[in-house]
């Protein structure tokens, strides 16, 4: 009995130190993506909203034209934007601040902030660090 007990307890520690290094370099990964040399702000007009991830874990992205210039804008999650007040359609107006980088070949924005109607959805402070995280751990 005393060997099946201690079997477990070493079992689950070894599980839970496991994801928590996961979790952590899952979170430096993200973080890695936000250079704040690489900050740039364009305005333009959000042709497509998708919602990336499954069912109640999704990210919102958006493709952003900027005159021919075409960005995936990484926004944040679903949730924390809804909570925050903020919803995109296509035809919005709207203006981002973020961490310009490459993934694929293609152009992209690891958002800030957005400012769409007068209002701005802070996402990240000037690190890169997730507001919706409350500390480096948590990311998307």
């Amino acid at each position: 009995m005393k060997l099946t007990q201690s079997s477990i307890l070493l079992a689950t520690t070894l599980v839970v130190c496991l994801v928590g290094t996961a979790l952590a370099q899952a979170g430096n990964r993200v973080r890695r993506m936000y250079d704040p040399n690489t900050e740039t702000t364009v305005k333009g007009t959000v042709e497509k909203v998708i919602e990336i991830g499954k069912q109640g874990r999704t990210g919102t992205h958006l493709t952003l034209r900027v005159g021919k210039q075409v960005y995936d804008v990484h926004v944040g999650p679903t949730g924390y934007v809804a909570e925050s007040g903020f919803a995109f359609s296509a035809g919005n107006q709207i203006e981002v601040t973020g961490s310009s980088i490459k993934i694929g070949g293609s152009d992209a924005i690891v958002t800030r902030e957005i400012k769409k109607d007068g209002k701005v959805l802070t996402l990240r402070d000037r690190q890169g660090i997730p507001k919706w995280s409350r500390g480096p751990r948590q990311t998307y």
